[in-house]
């Protein structure tokens, strides 16, 4: 039986950083997680052959050749349509923990938030401190979500979170203006003025 999952291309890639710059084999397994690649063994990985992926893994492939060392990117298709998707199930677990990490964390960042606003402490320095902590978060989700090529489950979690981290944010901001900002007084209009300027004349 075909479906769309056993005509899917992917990219083993085999790197060896043996006899090159000790920093050149950092990178290659800096990029390499940073793609999600499934490794096989230590030096053999695969990953899903999407353009990007294809492209950046070609770059990655010749910076290792220029500097010393080698290195393979083999396109291939699965033959067993269940072992291809026993894969697809092992990317999306390692995407899964990946967003699992950020939930435990955002609470945290909504703690705080809580916390200063009931000790009165709503403010502008800390509004700009929390915005910088919620971009980290969103940089962080941009960065799991840009690897999760297929659609881990705990992605939708993940991404209803940071959106519920930001409705705070936004709360607590509020809470800061009314702290901080100061009081307008009403504007009055036209016909109000010149009936107060009678009654004082």
């Amino acid at each position: 039986m075909t479906s769309e999952a056993d005509s899917r291309s992917w990219l083993m890639v085999s790197v060896s950083t043996a006899g090159a710059a000790g920093t050149l084999r950092v990178t290659v397994w800096r990029k390499l997680r940073s793609l999600g690649a499934l490794y096989l063994q230590q030096s053999v990985c695969l990953l899903p052959a999407e353009p990007e992926v294809v492209r950046q893994v070609r770059r990655l492939a010749d910076k290792v050749r220029r500097q010393g060392g080698s290195a393979r990117v083999l396109t291939m298709r699965f033959a067993d349509g269940d072992e291809e998707r026993s894969v697809v199930a092992e990317f999306n677990a390692a995407r899964d923990d990946e967003y699992a990490e950020m939930l435990e964390r955002l609470p945290e960042f909504r703690q705080e938030l809580e916390s200063e606003r009931a000790r009165g402490r709503a403010t502008y320095a800390e509004v700009e401190e929390s915005e910088s902590d919620l971009e980290r978060y969103r940089s962080w989700l941009a960065k799991i979500a840009a690897r999760d090529y297929f659609d881990a489950p705990g992605g939708q979690a993940a991404r209803e979170a940071v959106e519920q981290a930001a409705r705070d944010l936004a709360d607590f901001e509020q809470a800061a203006l009314s702290r901080e900002a100061p009081v307008e007084p009403p504007v009055e209009d036209a016909p109000q003025r010149r009936l107060r300027a009678v009654e004082d004349s």
